[in-house]
C-alpha cells in the first residue's frame, strides 16, 4: 500500500475520513483577499485581526522545526498558509484539498498569508502531482490530462476563463443589437451547409442512420423562412476530419443571420465584433502575437477580391481566364495539382488561392468574389455569374470567418446542390448531400439575407495568443494510446 492510501485508512479508523464531509463554509477568496489587503503592513494587520474561512489544493508544503509553510491554490489564485505546532498539518501531502479558518497576516518579508487556526481535509489527494514550481510541460501528457494541467498551469485555466469571456461577450454584443439567439439540431438527416466529411451514427427507435451536423446554416436560413429576421446559434460543429494544431474534429461556431442584409453588412459585421472582443479582452493591446507573426487589430481590414489576392502573390492573373484548358494549362505550368472533380476554371482559381495566397495573408484581410463552385449557398455576384458574393477573414495565413449573401432563389439552389452532387460522385468525399428538404422550404419564399460564420476556437487562439486549438478546448480529442 502506498503512502497517501495508508494515511487514508488512519483517517477512516481515527473517524477522520475526509470523503464524509459534505460542506465547507467558505466566507472569502484569495482573490479578494489581496484585492483588500495587499496594501497593508504587517502590523496594520496585526491590530486588523481579520479572520477568514478559505478552501482550496495545497500545491507545496515545507517545514522548518515546528513552522510550517504551504501554497493553498484556489480557482482565482495563490496564497501561502503558515501554521505553527500543528502536528496534524503535518500529515498534509501535495494535492490534498483543504478548508482554512484563519487570519491575514504579512511576513517579516512582506508576503501576505494566512495564518492557520485550524483547517479540515476535504478530499485527500491518493496520486503524486507534478510540482507547480517546474510546471507540467509535456504537451501529450497535458492533453490527455487535464485535471493535472488545470490543477499545476493555471496560465491554461485562465485561457478557457477567457474563452468563457469571449463567448459571454458576444452573445450580449449581438443581444444587444436585437439579434435572438436559436438551438438547432446537432443530429440531422442530411449533413449540409458546408464540405466536409460527417460523423455517422444510428437512431435505433427511428431505424435510421442521422449525421451529427457540419454546420448550423441550413436549419438557422430555414428559420429565416420562418419569419425571424435576426438570429444566431453558438454551438458545437462536428466534422470526421484530421486533427492537428489548427483543427480538432469537434469545434465551436457562431453562424450569424440577419434579413434584408447582404454580405458587406457582415464584413462590417465581423470587424466590429473582434474589434469590440479585443478590446473587452485586452482594451490597452494594439497588437497580438499570433502563429509566428504580429497581428494588429484594426477597425477596417483589408480587402481583395481572391483574383487580385492571386496576382499579388504569384503573379497569375485570371481575369480573362474563362475556358477551362486555359486554367488547366495555368496549374501545370506551377505545380497545382488537380483531382478528378476539380473540373472548371473556379476550382483551379481556388487551387492557386490555396497554394500561394492563405498563408501570405497575415494581417487581417477579406477575400471576397468567390468562384460558385466552392460557394453552393451563396448568392452570385450581377454581371459576373460565374463567382458569389461571398468573402473569407483571413488572419496569420488562417481562415477566421466566412460570410455571404444567401442565395434564396430556390431553382438555383437545386442546380447547385445537382451540381456538388456530380462533384461527389467524381470523389470529392467533403461535398454534403442534396438536401431536397431546404429546397422545398425555400420555395416558399426567404428574404434576402446576409450570413456569417465565425470560429470561435480560432478566435479564442487569437486573443490568447496561442497557436494550438487544443489549448483552448477543455477536453480536445486525441489519439489512442499505443
Amino acid at each position: 500500500m502506498n503512502n497517501s492510501l495508508e494515511k487514508l485508512k488512519n483517517l477512516k479508523e481515527n473517524n477522520k475520513n475526509p470523503f464524509s464531509i459534505s460542506k465547507f463554509d467558505v466566507n472569502s477568496d484569495v482573490k479578494s483577499i489581496f484585492n483588500q489587503f495587499a496594501s497593508f503592513e504587517k502590523l496594520e494587520l496585526e491590530k486588523k485581526n481579520i479572520s477568514v474561512k478559505i478552501a482550496g489544493r495545497i500545491m507545496r508544503i515545507r517545514n522548518f522545526g515546528n513552522l510550517f509553510f504551504a501554497v493553498l491554490r484556489s480557482f482565482d489564485g495563490d496564497i501561502q498558509l503558515i501554521s505553527i505546532k500543528n502536528k496534524d498539518f503535518n500529515n498534509l501531502e501535495v494535492g490534498d484539498i483543504i478548508g482554512v479558518d484563519g487570519i491575514i497576516c504579512k511576513t517579516d518579508k512582506g508576503e501576505l498569508s494566512v495564518k492557520v487556526f485550524d483547517f479540515q481535509l476535504l478530499s485527500k489527494c491518493l496520486k503524486s502531482i507534478p510540482d507547480f514550481h517546474y510546471g507540467f510541460n509535456d504537451v501529450e501528457e497535458r492533453f490527455r490530462n487535464r485535471h493535472l494541467d488545470f490543477i499545476v498551469n493555471k496560465k491554461n485555466r485562465d485561457i478557457l476563463i477567457n474563452r468563457a469571456k469571449v463567448i459571454s461577450f458576444i452573445r450580449n454584443y449581438l443581444n444587444q443589437i436585437g439579434f435572438v439567439e436559436m438551438e438547432t439540431p446537432i443530429l440531422v438527416s442530411e449533413a449540409s451547409g458546408a464540405q466536409a466529411k460527417p460523423f455517422i451514427t444510428h437512431h435505433n427507435k427511428l431505424s435510421r442512420d442521422l449525421n451529427l451536423r457540419i454546420a448550423t446554416e441550413i436549419p438557422l436560413k430555414t428559420l429565416l423562412i420562418g419569419g425571424f429576421e435576426k438570429i444566431y446559434e453558438l454551438g458545437r460543429i462536428f466534422r470526421n476530419e484530421g486533427i492537428d494544431a489548427r483543427h480538432n474534429p469537434e469545434f465551436t461556431t457562431i453562424e450569424i443571420y440577419e434579413s434584408y442584409k447582404d454580405s458587406e453588412h457582415m464584413m462590417r459585421l465581423t470587424e466590429n465584433l473582434i474589434n469590440s472582443a479585443k478590446n473587452f479582452l485586452f482594451n490597452d493591446k494594439e497588437k497580438l502575437n499570433f502563429n509566428g507573426h504580429e497581428v494588429e487589430i484594426k477597425d477596417f481590414f483589408e480587402k481583395m477580391t481572391m483574383i487580385e489576392s492571386i496576382k499579388k502573390f504569384s503573379g497569375v492573373d485570371f481575369t480573362n481566364v474563362i475556358e477551362f484548358e486555359e486554367a488547366k494549362k495555368l496549374a501545370l505550368e506551377h505545380k497545382v495539382s488537380l483531382d478528378g472533380y476539380q473540373n472548371s476554371v473556379g476550382h483551379i482559381i481556388t487551387l492557386f488561392f490555396e497554394k500561394f495566397v492563405e498563408e501570405k495573408l497575415i494581417q487581417p484581410t477579406f477575400i471576397y468574389e468567390y468562384p460558385i463552385e466552392t460557394s453552393p449557398l451563396a448568392k452570385t455576384i450581377k454581371g459576373k455569374e460565374k463567382f458569389a458574393d461571398r468573402f473569407e477573414l483571413f488572419i496569420s495565413g488562417l481562415e477566421f470567418a466566412n460570410g455571404y449573401s444567401e442565395l434564396n432563389d430556390s431553382e438555383e439552389q437545386r442546380i447547385r446542390f445537382e451540381a456538388q452532387t456530380k462533384e461527389k460522385n467524381l470523389g470529392n468525399e467533403e461535398i454534403a448531400g442534396f438536401d431536397n428538404e431546404f429546397v422545398d422550404a425555400l420555395e416558399y419564399g426567404m428574404p434576402p439575407a446576409g450570413g456569417l460564420g465565425i470560429g470561435i476556437d480560432r478566435l479564442v487562439m487569437l486573443l490568447n495568443e496561442v497557436n494550438n486549438i487544443r489549448e483552448v478546448i477543455a477536453f480536445p480529442q486525441m489519439k489512442k494510446r499505443n
